[in-house]
């Protein structure tokens, strides 16, 4: 079995790193964004919050600290899973009636529903990244010898009309790097005066602009959308890299507060706070440990796998691999509103889950397991 992922973020590091140009000077001795004062290592402490039986899901704790978040016991809340059409080692994401289908070899792509549908595939190029959220849909090609700047296909669902985002841009694409959509924005890695910069397209205007570049010999990946803005994950070239979660805003940026030095890896934010993982040992960079914050209240939300963290329909989602022998794979669910839950489980035996994807409305997930492998989608509204 083999954990399905579009691209690891250690390959993504690696990348990131190569864009920002081959200067042999080392990094400089302090990372580009500094953690604020409250981010020492938080220990899982305190008492789990008790059910809320108005929601069937475990109440958010109102006390917690960055140094001690109240840890969360979640309740089952099982969503009302759908098998997907088509084979399972097809990479689909659903959304309302549309269907963006990657083949397993990842040489083309497929966007079915509505009136229309499109699909493409250039020899030579493999599809890294489809996306897809209800107004827009979006598939990012790369060549496979990875020279040349990759190339996003954007389609507007209400109308069937198409454009790209590639190295001929007013902002042009690079090789590699970190894609996300959501709220009408498309973010994409670029290159500009020899630096490694964040670039956001609107997608309603096809207006795209410049945003907050890397210092020299440093990168940024894994950027999340959500409502409440763009956070990335920034790293330095030490070994291992020392990784900062941070909040974007236009040529800025600043932590996410209460996260420990270099340690992060997930990071979104929410209206009133973050959700985010740090990776507890360096050699098991998948072994991550969740937390949260809303308002000034931090929560421990448990072990998780890291590079899982999805924001869709007004939670956070992220996979939590077997803990003991016997235990399904589970995807958990979390928000400020209904706390932690379990919302799927695998087939028995031995289990791994994707990565949620999220299309806008619905949630598609695939679970590799001894019992039987299955994709299966489920409605979030």
């Amino acid at each position: 079995m083999r954990r399905l992922r579009y691209a690891a973020p250690v390959a993504a590091l690696a990348l990131a790193l190569g864009a920002c140009g081959g200067s042999d000077e080392g990094a400089d001795e302090t990372p580009g964004a500094t953690p604020t004062a409250e981010s020492s290592a938080p220990t899982p402490s305190g008492e789990p919050s008790t059910d809320d039986p108005s929601t069937g899901a475990s109440a958010t704790p109102t006390g917690g600290t960055a140094q001690e978040p109240a840890a969360l016991e979640p309740t089952t809340d099982l969503l009302d899973w759908r098998p997907v059409d088509g084979p399972v080692a097809d990479v689909v994401t659903r959304s309302g009636d549309w269907t963006l289908t990657v083949p397993r070899n990842g040489a083309s792509y497929s966007l079915e529903g509505g009136d229309h549908g499109s699909g493409a595939g250039t020899p030579g190029t493999r599809v890294t990244d489809a996306l897809i959220d209800g107004r827009w849909a979006v598939a990012v090609l790369q060549d496979k010898a990875e020279q040349r700047p990759m190339v996003a296909e954007v389609t507007e669902l209400a109308t069937g009309k198409t454009f790209r985002v590639d190295g001929r841009s007013e902002i042009p694409t690079t090789t590699g790097g970190t894609w996300a959509l959501g709220e009408g924005t498309l973010v994409h890695a670029t290159v500009a005066s020899g630096a490694y910069c964040l670039a956001t397209v609107d997608l309603a205007t096809r207006t795209s602009t410049l945003g907050w570049c890397a210092a020299k010999r440093q990168g940024f990946t894994d950027a999340r959308i959500t409502s409440a803005g763009i956070a990335l994950q920034t790293f330095d070239d030490s070994s291992p890299a020392c990784r900062t979660l941070v909040a974007v805003d236009g040529e800025e940026v600043t932590p996410f507060a209460g996260v420990p030095d270099c340690k992060g890896w997930d990071g979104l934010l929410t209206e009133d706070g973050a959700v985010w993982s740090v990776i507890p040992k360096e050699h098991q960079v998948e072994n991550a440990h969740f937390y949260a914050r809303s308002g000034e209240a931090y929560v421990d939300l448990g072990p998780g796998t890291a590079g899982s963290l999805t924001w869709c329909a007004g939670a956070a989602y992220f996979v939590r691999d077997p803990q003991r022998e016997g235990d399904p794979a589970a995807l958990m669910r979390w928000s400020a509103e209904s706390g932690l839950s379990v919302v799927y489980e695998s087939p028995g035996g031995q289990a791994f889950l994707s990565e949620p994807r999220c299309g806008g409305d619905s949630l598609t997930v695939t679970a590799m397991a001894e019992d039987g492998d299955e994709q299966v989608s489920a409605p979030l509204s």
